[in-house]
């Protein structure tokens, strides 16, 4: 009975080991599953990211050629409104140098309360 006993025992033993050797190969693979998981994940994430990226680039640029158009006409515009300006002042400057030496010349004072 102690051979019989003894043999069963190995083949205990022998199914524990090989039970060992699955789980260990069960946890490699997971192990490896796990990180070819997480490698794709972050390819995935980098290729949404540049995505992303690409897509505020396109709407930037988009915005800026409209600031710039914005930009533009505004300058145009001033310098429309400064040309108009300086013509005006150019066109009315001998009377207003003649008025402002006449009041500095010729001073009207007037009482204050009055």
């Amino acid at each position: 009975m102690s051979a019989q006993n003894s043999a069963g025992i190995q083949t205990l033993l022998d199914a524990e080991r090989e039970a060992s050797k699955i789980v260990q190969k069960a946890r490699e693979y997971r192990t490896k599953r796990v990180r070819e998981a997480r490698d794709e994940a972050k390819k995935e994430i980098e290729a949404y990211r540049a995505k992303k990226e690409a897509e505020y680039k396109k709407f930037e640029a988009e915005q800026t050629q409209g600031n710039k158009a914005a930009e533009e006409e505004a300058n145009k515009e001033a310098d429309a409104k400064i040309a108009e300006i300086r013509a005006a002042g150019k066109k009315n400057q001998d009377k207003v140098i003649k008025d402002l030496l006449e009041a500095v010349f010729n001073p009207h004072p007037v009482p204050l309360g009055a």
